[in-house]
């Protein structure tokens, strides 16, 4: 008898990402190859780039009908699972696109959040994703039930982009039960917070000086600060690859 052999390898969530541009100097094809970016480090492959020129975002659909038409072929022709906007969805924005196109739309807040809700390590930064989260779930209900956008099936992959994180089984809460948690993560996070403030005090009472990196996502404070101390921490050619802050000691040459 033949034996049948079995892909059993992760299929990765397949995206469009779709950008508005407004005037002739706009930097939307800039925007979108940073959001393909965003989608590499969400874990994601993006099977096709889209551009509508317009004097004005369309403000029940974002795009044309035109162009949600020409989307509507390339979800099929990709077999596509989410369309991701570039730009901040309005909740009739998020319901009438993913009604037209019959696949789960997201927007750039939606991939960042769920970015952070993958690599927050900390306690106080997975708290700060969870609110995150909940306060724009708060904002794109519909009759004050389910999340615009995203489709009752979400996705042959059956989640994806949207659905990660903390706030992953809140999906479905209404406005109330979502007030409330907000309400308990942000005194979870005050009494972190008071937590951390202790530590700082500590800190500033020591002579050692102390020193910060920052910089934009993907600049090379992880890399810089290996370097310098050792720190082993998370270091890849990826936006947002670490989120949560590393404190490390340096020592000098002269002790």
């Amino acid at each position: 008898m033949e034996e049948k052999l079995y892909d059993t390898s992760e299929q990765k969530e397949r995206i469009i990402v779709v950008g508005v541009a407004t005037s002739e100097n706009d930097d939307t094809d800039k925007s979108l190859d940073e959001l393909i970016e965003l989608g590499q480090t969400a874990g994601v492959e993006t099977v096709a780039k889209v551009i509508q020129n317009r004097e004005k975002v369309h403000p029940g659909t974002y795009i044309g009908k035109g162009k949600i038409e020409e989307v509507r072929e390339l979800v099929i022709k990709h077999k596509a699972d989410t369309v991701v906007c570039d730009d901040e969805l309005t909740p009739a924005q998020f319901n009438n696109l993913s009604q037209m196109l019959d696949v789960k739309v997201v927007d750039r807040t939606v991939m960042i959040l769920d970015i952070f809700a993958k690599r927050a390590s900390t306690s106080e930064g997975k708290l700060q994703v969870e609110l995150a989260q909940l306060r724009y779930r708060a904002s794109h209900l519909i009759g004050g039930r389910r999340l615009v956008g995203l489709r009752s099936s979400l996705s042959r992959l059956g989640g994806g982009i949207g659905t990660r994180g903390p706030g992953e089984q809140k999906l479905e809460m209404d406005r109330r039960l979502i007030k409330e948690r907000i309400t308990q993560v942000r005194k979870e996070l005050e009494q972190v917070k008071r937590t951390r403030e202790l530590t700082r005090k500590k800190r500033q009472e020591n002579p050692i000086p102390v020193v910060a990196i920052v910089g934009y996502t993907n600049a090379g404070k992880s890399t810089l600060l290996n370097y310098l101390t050792g720190a082993g921490v998370l270091s890849e050619d990826k936006l947002f690859a670490t989120l949560d802050p590393t404190t490390r000691k340096l020592v000098r040459e002269n002790g």
